[in-house]
């Protein structure tokens, strides 16, 4: 008889992924509060809380034998180019004198609720921008976490039921993605 095989969807493994870095911003601001700590201080209690969340959920997984189902939306249809071609319009912008007298003071309020609105505008423009530019880092840091933890689980039949083994796994898959960012920690205070 074949064992089932139990998966989670990639979704939930990014919502869980936000959820402990939020966490983990909240627990190194409220510890923080009374302290005095440095910026490296709070990045090596950061990368800890992170690395120890990592190792756990890991562990757990390889150790039930989870697998992982991409879930996450596709975007075939998107083509590099196609958004934005000419994103930096040119335009000459118009020298205006409005001269002196009750049609110069006219002119220049309705030139300024005009330049208002132009600036209006472009706000949303930008804020359009920011969060489309919010989106495409989500989805970034979504196919990482994804691909990292479906190489991870991909030992998850090897590993069902063997904490000792899970473990391993998990500790050494855990210092080669967290490792390196302690790594540069520590080289960026050594070189102060």
């Amino acid at each position: 008889m074949k064992i089932k095989q139990n998966y989670l969807k990639g979704k939930s493994v990014f919502i869980v992924s936000l959820l402990v870095i939020g966490i983990t911003i909240l627990t190194v601001y409220l510890t923080g509060i009374n302290y005095n700590r440095n910026l490296t201080s709070n990045l090596y209690l950061s990368l800890g809380i992170i690395a120890t969340a990592l190792f756990l959920f890991m562990t757990y997984g390889l150790y039930k034998g989870i697998g992982l189902i991409d879930n996450f939306p596709k975007f075939r249809n998107f083509k590099s180019g196609d958004l934005m071609a000419n994103a930096t319009p040119t335009f000459d912008t118009p020298s205006v004198s409005v001269g002196d007298g009750i049609g110069g003071l006219i002119l220049s309020i309705l030139l300024w609720i005009g330049m208002t609105i132009l600036i209006i505008i472009l706000l949303i423009v930008l804020e359009a921008v920011f969060w489309f530019s919010i989106f495409i880092i989500l989805a970034m840091l979504y196919w990482i976490f994804f691909r990292a933890l479906k190489l991870v689980f991909n030992k998850s039949k090897d590993t069902k039921g063997d904490i000792g083994i899970s473990a391993v796994y998990s500790l050494t898959y855990t210092l080669l993605y967290v490792g390196w960012i302690f790594g540069i920690v520590y080289l960026t205070e050594i070189m102060k």
